[in-house]
């Protein structure tokens, strides 16, 4: 695996600085609050693991699984809902968390599916951010930001390629050859 990374983007020091900044974001921010953390699977898992286990407050947890890659290096434009949440959110101040906001499509549509079941909040966090890739008809703005990435196709620390690569310890750029084949 480690032979088709071109770079490291983010390292594994980086990416516990950065769940370390958000957490205590998260902390001050949702103090008082409601809060349930929704990981937009699968591509998400790593950082909210890490995430939770930083943040001091009580919360829930839930799950939603959205794709619009299947297989492929770009979005097809095309989001499919295959898991929806288990909890009633009517009294939650929602948290999305997501591995990377990209063209901005998938993050947009479960705001606005989750908006029509009355949360008290609801705010989006995302490990990264490649706002070169933007939708410009999409105009929500993430609440917490890791870092901005540029417009590589990135794998690991949850990011796939076809399901592999999500082992690894870091973000990296994939040689293009990978996905070129």
């Amino acid at each position: 695996m480690l032979n088709d990374i071109r770079e490291v983007l983010v390292s594994e020091q980086e990416i516990e600085d950065i769940v370390d900044r958000i957490a205590a974001e998260i902390n001050e921010d949702y103090k008082g609050k409601n809060l349930l953390l929704v990981c937009i699977l699968k591509g998400s898992v790593c950082f909210m693991s890490d995430l939770m286990k930083k943040i001091t407050l009580p919360c829930a947890i839930d799950f939603m699984v959205a794709k619009s890659y299947y297989a492929c290096t770009e979005s097809k434009g095309e989001i499919k809902i295959y898991k929806d949440l288990d909890i009633d959110i009517q009294d939650y101040d929602v948290l999305l968390i997501e591995d990377i906001y990209d063209s901005g499509r998938t993050l947009n549509l479960l705001v606005n599916k989750l908006k029509e079941r009355n949360p008290r909040s609801i705010e989006c966090c995302s490990l990264l951010d490649k706002p070169d890739r933007r939708d410009p008809n999409i105009t929500m703005q993430l609440k917490y930001v890791g870092k901005n990435v540029p417009d590589e196709f990135v794998v690991g620390y949850g990011l796939d390629y076809d399901e592999a690569y999500r082992n690894l310890p870091f973000v990296g750029v994939l040689k293009r050859e990978v996905y070129d084949k």
